[in-house]
């Protein structure tokens, strides 16, 4: 009898470890591109849009996959992307629109790249195809850089805007979404927006949390960690590390939640580099392939330990 507790004590365990520790997503997918970053998931989990880069990161394109039955099928460029440089998807609630940002020119008949501006594309049905790009305009977009798209249940619009004039790094900003139109951007308070950088951010979709990306700060791990922010009676709270249970030393940002997950892209790298004896070609091989080699990849993490007040 004691060896069966024991047994399922341990199996319990494993179980909750594993449910907190954080393991690659899609890495079979993943592994065909140099880098992939900032993931999206439809609202109804048929559909992943994620961004594919080159590895020095100047070429950007979205990928889609979709759900058939109970598989994924093979990955595609979106049909509104694959000519210009493209990043960041977010899915509308309702599935109709997906928000991207862009440098691609403004009208058909420029060939010139724009500053990063935030677009959409929108589609009549689940099943339709989707639409051109269209700029997303003002007041969100300005002569500014605007990335980062992510939206509140009731429309509010929070993103990452780099505007020289204040002085400042990236900030993150809201604009309300009142009587069917968006307000003037304002941007985020001091307890999260500091003179350094601050991006990337997932906003709840009752707007009770905001995660988000933010470059060095004292209490970081190294390069870029991710923080979260809470929505109290009081304002939003003081930023909180999210702690060394998903943040490295290495850049780690795009925060993504779905359910009881946390997905998000690191930098992060498991790289052996001793060995008791010489490595084989083969060997060589899978170690400069392994999921968390140091290049942008996706990983995910059981959400409710993350990011819990406690």
């Amino acid at each position: 009898m004691k060896r069966i507790l024991l047994f399922f004590f341990l199996l319990l365990s494993t179980l909750h470890f594993s449910q907190n520790t954080v393991t690659p997503f899609l890495p079979e997918v993943i592994s065909q591109f140099p880098n992939v970053r900032d993931v999206a998931i439809s609202p109804n989990g048929n559909e992943i849009m994620f961004t594919a880069q080159s590895v020095m990161g100047n070429l950007s394109a979205i990928i889609t996959i979709t759900k058939n039955g109970e598989q994924w099928d093979k990955p595609k460029v979106a049909s509104f992307s694959g000519k210009y440089f493209d990043l960041e998807p977010f899915f509308s609630n309702d599935g109709l629109k997906l928000y991207f940002v862009s440098t691609r020119p403004l009208t058909k008949s420029s060939i010139e790249s724009e500053n990063f501006d935030i677009w959409y594309a929108e589609r009549k049905t689940l099943d339709s195809e989707w639409s051109e790009a269209k700029n997303l305009g003002s007041p969100i977009n300005t002569e500014h850089g605007e990335f980062y798209p992510s939206i509140a249940e009731n429309g509010n619009f929070y993103f990452t805007r780099d505007n020289p004039s204040l002085g400042r790094k990236d900030d993150l900003y809201v604009s309300e979404f009142l009587n069917g139109s968006y307000t003037k951007p304002k941007a985020l308070p001091d307890t999260i927006n500091s003179e350094g950088y601050e991006y990337n951010a997932f906003i709840a979709s009752d707007e009770s949390y905001i995660l988000f990306g933010s470059y060095n700060r004292k209490d970081g791990f190294g390069s870029g960690d991710m923080y979260i922010s809470y929505n109290s009676e009081n304002g939003w709270t003081e930023a909180k590390n999210l702690g060394n249970s998903i943040n490295t030393n290495k850049m780690d940002y795009c925060p993504f939640v779905k359910g009881n997950t946390l997905y998000f892209t690191s930098k992060q790298d498991g790289t052996l580099t001793e060995f008791d004896s010489a490595l084989t070609i083969d060997k060589l091989i899978q170690e400069f392939n392994k999921h968390d080699n140091g290049s942008s990849r996706l990983y995910k993490i059981n959400s409710k330990a993350v990011l819990s007040k406690n």
